[in-house]
C-alpha cells in the first residue's frame, strides 16, 4: 500500500516538478528552495524503490 503511494508520487513529481539536472544546475549554487525540491524528489524516489 505505502509503496504504491510513493510510486504514484514519484510519477507525479516527474510530471509536475522541474528537473534541475536537465538544466545543468550547479548544486553548490542552488537556492534553499531548489535544495528542498531535490531532497523531496530523493525521498520519494528512494521510498518508491524499496
Amino acid at each position: 500500500m505505502q509503496k504504491a503511494l510513493f510510486k504514484a508520487l514519484a510519477k507525479l513529481n516527474k510530471w509536475v516538478l522541474p528537473s534541475l539536472t536537465k538544466r545543468n544546475k550547479d548544486l553548490a549554487k542552488a537556492s534553499k528552495l531548489e535544495l528542498a525540491l531535490i531532497g523531496w524528489r530523493y525521498y520519494v524516489t528512494t521510498r518508491a524503490l524499496d
